[in-house]
């Protein structure tokens, strides 16, 4: 596994990713302690002043007004994180504060933050060693900052507080004793540095990025197999007609469905003459709304980019000595977007389900029996998946609700007016896994659907997906314990397993599954109805 350096400039995303999901080693480049200890040389000069300097010389908050003499400044520190360190509920997930903490550490790389080069290299050799620390998940108005989660990683390098490694918990003293680390006895300024930004927002943010590129991709796999399984018709997804709208988002996905499609005899069957005049919304307009969510996630990106290359601290250290406060903490820019992703996430898991519902409507679904079922009435099919789908629809329009748009005033009116963008970061996460299930059970019905359509073939890429499917889930027959087969096809789905792989110059290139799918022969879904 390659090692991530941490420099002045921004990490990519995909580095974030790799420490926070695989543990990859990070290391501090040469510019970055060289950044580190010119701007600790500003510090310790302010600090040696008798003037009253923000997070340097005083307290916090509403309570910065206070000067507080040299010999009271270590207590200062440990006070500030211990007191910070409120958090309740519970534990947050290992990869979200390995995040944290990662872009903690890039900007203190900037050498904006003031803090000493030891410090910065306990955060390191934390994360190195896997040492997670322990962080609630309520705490956080995000603003200033996410100050809760990051004080309880804060704590963990002061040798207080709990870690976790292996799913272990652990005093963190022993467990830094037992790696051989020396906890930080923090110093002038590091208090605020170690707590003063939107790292856990930015974090969620960069690791559903991630999540749901792959799972737009899925999405437009689930939806071909639809559109296949319920004989609709591919001409509206033609690149003449999306011309005449050109959102880029919208051009991707119909250009995956219709290589999705391609060469399909299921959707030849009926090209000409089957007396349809139109598909219902759900089908015909997938790549509009699939494509806006893509869209969405672009600008979400391009924030996530900008915020990548910010030094959130406050006060921050200037090139030219000053120590200067602002309000660079506020997670408004992420806030917005995190809130924006879970509206677009509800939005392709409702037209998700109203796909899968089709299906098992006799009225609509075009000669396939009620439900899917192998003897209707005897039994049910899919019937109460669909109802699952539905439950997890509900939930995630819950939670596209705005938390950006709610603001609750603390410390004393000091902090007037936050921006909740840990709380929109935290729901965006619970909406997004709604939303691998929903499609998930897309995936597991159309192919039922598709299935029950034979001797016609599917799409060579809809008829891998099937194949690698049925290798954990069975086709058509009577009823059987659905859970388990809804979890494999989720696991199917969570992993990228059935992702489908598109080539770099357009949807119409070069895509495949991965090489261990056969792309031709008879399968599993095919020897079903032999």
């Amino acid at each position: 596994m390659h090692t991530v350096i941490v420099g002045p400039g921004p990490l990519a995303p995909e580095d974030v990713v790799a420490v926070a999901r695989s543990g990859a080693p990070v290391t501090l480049s040469e510019d970055a302690r060289t950044a580190i200890k010119t701007a600790r040389t500003h510090v310790e000069a302010l600090a040696a002043s008798d003037e009253p300097v923000y997070g340097v010389s005083t307290g916090f908050g509403a309570l910065a007004t206070r000067h507080i003499p040299a010999e009271q400044r270590t207590q200062l520190q440990r006070s500030l994180i211990r007191s910070h360190a409120a958090g309740t509920g519970p534990r947050v997930e290992d990869e979200v504060v390995r995040a944290l903490m990662l872009l903690r550490l890039s900007t203190m790389a900037t050498g904006h933050s003031g803090v000493r080069l030891e410090t910065a290299e306990a955060y390191a050799a934390m994360l190195n060693a896997g040492l997670t620390p322990v962080v609630r998940e309520y705490g956080s108005l995000g603003c200033s900052g996410d100050l809760a989660p990051l004080s309880h990683c804060a704590l963990a390098v002061m040798g207080e507080g709990e870690v976790v490694k292996d799913g272990v918990v652990r005093p963190a003293a022993e467990a830094l004793r037992d790696h051989g680390l020396t906890p930080v006895v923090l110093a002038e300024k590091e208090g605020l540095a170690l707590i003063n930004g939107t790292d856990g927002m930015l974090g969620m943010l960069v690791l559903a990025l991630h999540d749901l590129r792959d799972l737009l991709d899925t999405a437009d796999l689930a939806a071909a197999m639809s559109v296949e399984g319920q004989l609709g018709t591919d001409q509206v997804f033609s690149e003449e007609l999306m011309a005449l709208r050109p959102h880029p988002g919208q051009a991707t996905s119909a250009a995956h469905l219709r290589t999705l499609l391609a060469e399909s005899e299921i959707v030849a069957s009926h090209r000409y003459g089957d007396g349809v005049v139109q598909d219902a919304y759900s089908l015909r307009c997938t790549p509009q709304v699939h494509g806006a969510a893509r869209d969405t996630l672009d600008h979400a990106a391009l924030v996530a980019e900008r915020e990548l290359a910010s030094a959130i601290d406050n006060p921050s250290v200037l090139g030219d000595g000053r120590v200067s406060s602002h309000g660079n903490f506020h997670g408004a820019p992420l806030a917005y977007v995190l809130d924006f992703l879970a509206i677009a996430v509800a939005d392709v898991a409702g037209i998700s389900e109203r796909r899968t519902d089709r299906f098992l409507d006799v009225s609509r679904n075009r000669g396939l029996p009620p439900f899917l079922a192998d003897d209707p009435g005897v039994d049910s099919g899919a019937m109460i998946a669909q109802y699952t789908q539905a439950a997890l629809v509900a939930e995630v329009k819950r939670l596209a609700v705005p938390a950006s748009v709610d603001s609750i005033p603390s410390s004393a009116m000091q902090e007037d007016h936050v921006s909740l963008g840990w709380s929109a970061a935290r729901k965006l996460r619970r909406s997004l896994d709604a939303l691998t299930r929903v499609l998930a059970i897309e995936v597991m019905v159309a192919a039922r659907g598709i299935d029950l359509r034979a001797p016609l073939a599917p799409a060579p890429m809809t008829g891998a997906a099937i194949r690698t499917l049925r290798q954990q889930v069975p086709g058509p027959g009577p009823d059987r314990f659905l859970a388990p087969e809804i979890d494999a096809t989720v696991d199917l789905v969570r992993t990228g397993t059935l992702r489908p792989r598109f080539g770099q110059f357009g949807a119409d290139s070069g895509t495949e599954f991965p090489p261990e799918v056969p792309e031709s022969g008879t399968g599993p879904a095919q020897e079903a109805h032999q």
